[in-house]
């Protein structure tokens, strides 16, 4: 059994190929809803369950759905007052159940990237043919519904089969969120296409903040900006990349939303700030840097 998945080679983050994003900006910023669909009866997948409490779990469904039809529009209207544009992380079944969230995103000029079909319905399990079919319908399901071709990718629940990354890549997608691993995009190893990881940070994300770490909206506040502090400083040699993921049904509840609102403000006021999506993050990295880092890169089983 190899202990590395091989996903990608080892490049130290000092002495890498300098990134510079355009207009000089330091940081590459963008920030990214999770719009999904959690199912009240969803499919049984052998290797996890969709919900904690036997269903119907109405609770939890509640819960979530509290962020398509409550919480979306307080984040939403903190963005655009931000002048900051989303990268949707779609559930694209979500394109049927609440098609007046997708329009408002889509008249603003967001990105929509694949997040799956349903947050309930796992990769675990899907052999190559039913994970191709799941790809396809995020592709065509975007086209349909915003025109947009899809490019980036984040696993449903952030779950994998050891296809995944391969299909992404053979079926035309350029970029891939769920790799944990760096503050600046970096090539992956497929076996056919040209695949890049954008970072998208779980220590940022909503959900880990708010349900795993428990900290209070006013500490979520300060931990976006002293992130954003740090990379900024660091992007002065070499441009760096910050990611804000979010949960509508968290980020949007009332009492948090000024802290976010705030440290979103803090964050676009600043000058030498490239105000990002996925895709162009992806589609400048991979005409301007990629062969560079690629090239600059070892072989973990060569150190």
């Amino acid at each position: 059994m190899k202990a590395d998945p091989g996903f990608y080679d080892h490049l130290p983050y000092a002495g890498r190929p300098n990134i510079r994003w355009p207009g000089d900006a330091r940081v590459a910023f963008w920030v990214a809803p999770n719009i999904e669909f959690y199912e009240l009866y969803p499919e049984r997948n052998p290797s996890r369950a969709a919900w904690a409490r036997p269903a119907p779990d109405v609770l939890n469904y509640a819960y979530r759905d509290y962020g398509n039809r409550a919480g979306f529009w307080r984040m939403f209207d903190a963005m655009n007052r931000c002048g900051m544009r989303g990268s949707v992380s779609l559930n694209v079944a979500m394109c049927e159940h609440h098609p007046e969230v997708i329009q408002a995103c889509a008249d603003r000029g967001w990105e929509f990237y694949s997040h799956g079909t349903y947050n309930t319905r796992y990769l675990f399990g899907l052999n190559e043919a039913q994970e191709r079919a799941v790809i396809q319908d995020s592709i065509d399901t975007i086209r349909k519904y915003t025109g947009q071709k899809l490019d980036g990718w984040l696993a449903p629940a952030l779950t994998y089969t050891d296809n995944t990354m391969d299909l992404i890549a053979d079926m035309g997608l350029t970029y891939v969120c769920d790799l944990f691993h760096d503050d600046q995009p970096g090539p992956v190893k497929v076996k056919q296409g040209r695949l890049t990881s954008i970072p998208y940070s779980l220590e940022m994300n909503d959900v880990i903040v708010y349900n795993v770490n428990l900290v209070s909206p006013r500490r979520y506040g300060d931990i976006l900006k002293r992130q954003f502090d740090r990379l900024y400083r660091e992007g002065e040699q070499s441009g760096t990349v910050m990611c804000i993921p979010l949960h509508p049904y968290l980020v949007g509840q009332p009492y948090r939303m000024e802290a976010f609102e705030e440290a979103l403000d803090y964050i676009t006021r600043h000058d030498k700030v490239w105000l990002a999506t996925g895709r162009e993050i992806a589609q400048y990295f991979n005409e301007h840097y990629y062969d560079a880092f690629a090239a600059a890169s070892q072989p973990i089983g060569a150190l």
